[in-house]
């Protein structure tokens, strides 16, 4: 019976189908891709580090990590790196690049793809260097020309195009150089301050555990000051990182879906109210209400199963195009296949969801009395409400526990529902308070198209509400993107802030600081900032010793804060981009026994510390005792060097220490004036353009918010599927209304107006609704989570409001055509047979 009445009206439901189907193809698309990721990031997890496991440090190892490398038979490579400006000395620039000092036969896994392909193997016995391909394109440096390093000048023996152990968004800012090891003393940028990291490169034998070597090892070496990651280590952590913006877009796919659902409600509950009569009579000839509930669900059931199908089809083909899209983003070359769990997920997902946004439409069919195939009787009204009750609990429950499986984290999982039922209720509560409002206030002395459009909007088997829901939900994905997008490009403009640094200078020794400040005023350019810099690591926190924390499991101490060499300032007051949370704010001291100290709350967080805490630090070799006497907030999105620990004048003035000075160049050309000037007095400093670093910024989220905008278009898409499949559903009620407004006098034209309105009233208030909902959205994380100030674009007003309008009005026309040109007898025949 299912099969028979369905292939009779197959064609009231394939657009919900279709709804399915993109919902389906979104989610299959991102999972499947996503745990293809993964896998090749376990796959080449070794050709990504190039060794088993590496022993880092920040510091040349002491004698007990020498001693432990020692105890593994000794490091197969090793490798000091560091940022530091290059000049090139044939082309007469300069540029900040990532030097990388490397020593033995590194990498064992994958390989330093380069042009020539020989210069990998013969740059270390020629003495000569590896740059990066895209710099050389850049400048249009060729091999055979020289690149100058500190003090040392070296042939360029090639191109790198991939070197294992090199991220290639943190490559965009400092590129890649690579020397051989001897040459790295030579160079004299080995000074005070110079950010430095000592790499040893270990590969293991078949038999090591390396999952018990990071466990044992690991808390040893942080102890003295090191850290261990094994090939296994790094994966996970790369996995976790893009899982996050997998789950990202899982959940806007999930969203998709949701409203895709949302359409299948609509479109049974307009279904099944034109099969109540026939319910009736085949309870009159003895079905019982479980048979009549069962062909119907039979029905949805093979929808939502074919929808499965389809859509998860879709999604595998779709994951096709993801590697080309995310290029420059992955850590690996991902090399696509069919994940079983995705494809399971898509068939069992269409069937899932389509019954159970189904039942509550489907239920009406329990509660049809065999007297209703004569005349219409009463509803079981308290039965309907409560199985509505019942099936909308069930749905919140399905949204929770499937955001839940996404994002693995019930609070976010709640605050994602929280906010899907606060978007929904709102839009709902729109169309609701619409109709309403039309109803209570109705404008009796409008003309007559304009009168009956409006009456359209809550006659029977109405679709505002189903309408108003799709078109919202799309037009607040889209235009949330915007807003945020543009809140977050706002804070890295630096072209209308005269007094905001554009160019750091780092690693300027006490020495050179004259001179350099010189060099800038010689540029016509000013100081802006001449901030002294000491490095010192946390000793003891609140009496208990940091080797007695590490040990402590107990311990909510984040790691970061025991293993890292802080780098402070003193000064005797406040930035413009700090403000103090508690406690007071000192700026001068003499010789106290405890330095009263500020720190940032974040850092008062994460250490566990609060106001008069005591914190033991070591300078260098000096043991310095002080009392935390305030707590600020620091804006960290400011373009001006920040500091997690500022101390008070008249403590560290006579410490170790070099020199951060930051200046403003207008323009690109003043820019590179002033940092060839810089390089060929001061090889040492290190220059950082923010310029540069921007557009590397502005490039990355360009291409991600292209891929949300890419994920977006799914819920654009289901809205305007849904809208085709509410026009179809109603169109023969439409068509019977059409056939009286004409028989009582009215004009095809006058009929094409009404139409015309009644969707230019639901592409006006469904848009506006979402970019209205959009923007406080977006608001409320401007002020909340990136605490920056908001200026809205206008893009969501001037192209996607007029624009989403239009294509309404387009489709709702395109679809009404009948409507209008249906003759009025052939309805009248149908109403006779």
């Amino acid at each position: 019976m299912a099969w028979r009445d369905g292939k009779a009206s197959a064609k009231k439901l394939v657009l919900f189908m279709a709804s399915i189907v993109i919902g389906i193809a979104a989610v299959v698309s991102i999972q499947s891709f996503g745990d293809n990721l993964k896998k090749n990031i376990s796959l080449q997890s070794k050709s990504l580090m190039g060794a088993d496991f590496i022993i880092d440090s920040k510091q040349p190892p002491n004698t007990r990590v020498m001693g432990i490398m020692d105890s593994l038979g000794g490091a197969n490579a090793k490798e000091i790196n560091f940022p530091s400006m290059a000049v090139f000395v044939d082309q007469g620039s300069s540029k900040l690049v990532q030097i990388r000092g490397i020593e033995g036969g590194f990498p064992f896994y994958g390989e330093i793809e380069t042009e020539p392909k020989e210069a990998a193997s013969t740059y270390q016995e020629n003495g000569a260097a590896l740059v990066d391909a895209t710099v050389m394109l850049q400048l249009g440096v060729v091999p055979g020309d020289s690149i100058k390093v500190g003090e040392i000048t070296l042939p360029i023996a090639g191109s790198i195009n991939a070197i294992p152990g090199s991220s290639s968004i943190f490559s965009s800012i400092a590129p890649p150089v690579v020397i051989p090891y001897r040459f790295i003393e030579n160079s004299g940028l080995i000074q005070q301050g110079s950010r430095l990291e000592y790499e040893y490169y270990f590969v293991a034998d078949s038999n090591m555990d390396l999952e018990l070597l990071d466990k044992t090892l690991n808390p040893i070496l942080d102890a003295e000051e090191a850290d261990l990651d094994t090939h296994l280590s790094t994966s996970r952590n790369l996995g976790r990182r893009y899982d996050n913006f997998g789950k990202f877009l899982n959940l806007v796919a999930f969203i998709a879906l949701l409203l895709g659902c949302i359409g299948i409600a609509s479109a049974v509950h307009v279904y099944i109210k034109g099969k109540l009569p026939n319910v009736a009579v085949l309870k009159c000839l003895g079905a019982t209400k479980i048979q009549t509930f069962l062909i119907y669900l039979t029905q949805i059931a093979a929808i939502g199963f074919l929808g499965g199908l389809i859509g998860t089809a879709v999604g595998l083909l779709l994951q096709q195009g993801f590697p080309i899209i995310l290029q420059g983003l992955l850590p690996v070359e991902v090399q696509v296949s069919w994940a079983p769990q995705a494809i399971f997920m898509g068939l069992t997902l269409g069937v899932f969801m389509s019954v159970l946004f189904a039942l509550y439409p489907l239920m009406s069919t329990l509660y049809v009395s065999p007297l209703q195939a004569l005349r219409i009787g009463n509803d079981n009204e308290s039965a309907s409400k409560l199985s509505g009750v019942l099936v909308s609990v069930g749905i919140f429950i399905f949204i929770f526990i499937f955001s839940l499986w996404l994002l693995r984290d019930w609070r976010y999982a709640v605050a994602f529902v929280a906010g899907i039922l606060t978007t929904f209720s709102i839009l709902a509560a729109v169309a609701h308070f619409l109709m309403r409002g039309i109803k209570v206030y109705f404008p009796s002395s409008w003309s007559f198209t304009a009168r009956q459009s409006l009456l359209n909007l809550f006659r029977p088997q109405n679709q505002t509400l189903i309408l108003i829901l799709a078109i919202g939900v799309g037009t607040f994905l889209i235009s949330t993107l915007y807003f945020t997008k543009d809140f977050l490009l706002a804070q890295t403009n630096l072209e209308k802030q005269a007094n905001s640094p554009n160019i750091i200078l780092l690693d300027v020794q006490n020495d050179q600081r004259v001179d350099v400040a010189g060099t800038i005023r010689d540029n016509a350019l000013s100081v802006l900032n001449d901030i002294p810099i000491v490095t010192m690591r946390v000793q003891e926190l609140d009496g208990r010793s940091v080797n007695e924390v590490r040990k402590d499991t107990t311990s909510t101490v984040r790691r970061w804060i025991l293993n890292h060499e802080f780098r402070v300032t003193y000064r005797d007051s406040i930035t413009s981009s700090e403000s103090i949370e508690s406690g007071i704010w000192i700026g001068e001291v003499g010789q106290e026994s405890e330095i009263p100290i500020s720190v940032s709350d974040n850092f008062a967080k994460d250490a566990k510390i609060a106001l008069d805490d005591k914190i033991t630090f070591n300078v260098q070799g000096v043991i310095m005792n002080t009392r935390v006497a305030s707590i600020r907030t620091v804006d960290w999105s400011s373009m001006q060097p920040n500091f997690t620990i500022v101390f008070p004048k008249g403590v560290l003035e006579n410490a170790p220490q070099f020199r951060v000075l930051t200046t403003n160049a207008p323009s690109q050309a003043s820019s590179a004036r002033l940092q060839r000037d810089l390089v060929s007095k001061f090889p040492n400093i290190s220059i950082l353009d923010l310029r540069q670093i921007l557009v590397v910024i502005e490039g990355l989220l360009n291409k991600i918010s292209w891929i949300i905008n890419f994920m977006a278009f799914f819920s654009i898409l289901t809205g305007i599927i849904v809208l085709l499949g509410a026009i179809r559903t109603g169109k023969y009620q439409r068509i019977k209304e059409s056939v009286l407004l004409r028989t009582l006098g009215a004009k095809s034209s006058q009929i094409l107006r009404i139409t015309a309105l009644e969707y230019l009233y639901l592409g006006v208030l469904g848009s506006f609704s979402g970019i209205v909902l959009s923007l406080v959205s977006s608001q409320l994380m401007a002020w909340w989570v990136f605490d920056a100030p908001f200026v809205p674009s206008m893009v969501p007003f001037l192209v996607l409001f007029p624009g989403i309008v239009l294509l309404v009005l387009f489709i709702g026309l395109l679809n009404s055509r009948s409507v209008i040109t249906s003759p009025p007898l052939v309805v009248l025949r149908k109403e006779g047979d």
